[in-house]
């Protein structure tokens, strides 16, 4: 019998808070070893078990698998989170993609120089309302089903919902004017392992706060 996922990365959301939520929605169990100094970056790197010497990096199913990308589209595959056929997952792959460039802005949001944050901010909260989520919200009402491809829980509803969380904690009022996308995220929320990870005590990582920043600052060295 497979253990289970062992995820290598530093304990906060960055580029791997995607993966976790994925595997908690498939109703995975898995490992952390979190990087907690340079030199644990560093034997990583000098082991081999990083293939482009940057993290994040998931041992699962005897594969050492790295970039976010390949892995997050491993498990999507293996749990049936990534459609029925090519269209379906053209389809998922097309509203990821934009939920990426949102999230983006969002994880980075801590890293951004005091003078520029209410700039960057004031970008975020124009991109959700006149891009996103009116995108999104046309998507669900086209076609008037519970999810966004092929009425089945995916890997895009996934994803999107772990976005509006972080949208909520720029704004909560950004959600207000989506009663579609509202609904979505009440939707996937209420699916018994998403709401096991939203819950106190799980996996799921808070936000990036400035002691966390300074920690992730020397280990990574930016």
């Amino acid at each position: 019998m497979a253990g289970k996922p062992i995820l290598h990365y530093f304990n906060a959301r960055g580029r791997m808070e995607s993966i976790r939520w994925l595997l908690a929605a498939a109703g995975v169990e898995f490992e952390e070893k979190f990087i907690e100094t340079p030199e644990d970056l560093d034997k990583l790197k000098s082991d081999g078990s990083l293939m482009f010497q940057q993290v994040p990096m998931v041992e699962i199913d005897g594969m050492k698998l790295a970039q976010t990308r390949a892995i997050l589209n491993y498990i999507a595959s293996k749990y049936n989170l990534y459609g029925k056929d090519i269209k379906e997952r053209a389809l998922i792959d097309m509203y990821i993609e934009g939920v990426a460039d949102l999230s983006e802005m969002i994880l980075h949001l801590p890293l951004c120089p005091p003078e520029q944050k209410d700039d960057k901010i004031a970008l975020i909260k124009d991109r959700t309302t006149n891009r996103y989520f009116p995108a999104f919200e046309k998507v669900l009402k086209s076609h008037g089903q519970d999810y966004l491809v092929g009425n089945k829980l995916s890997r895009a509803d996934i994803h999107l919902v772990e976005l509006l969380y972080y949208v909520e904690e720029v704004d909560a009022s950004l959600l207000a004017n989506f009663p579609l996308l509202k609904a979505l995220k009440s939707r996937v929320s209420s699916v018994p392992t998403v709401k096991k990870f939203l819950q106190p005590g799980s996996q799921r990582k808070p936000r990036l706060d400035e002691k966390a920043l300074e920690k992730a600052r020397k280990i990574f060295r930016f």
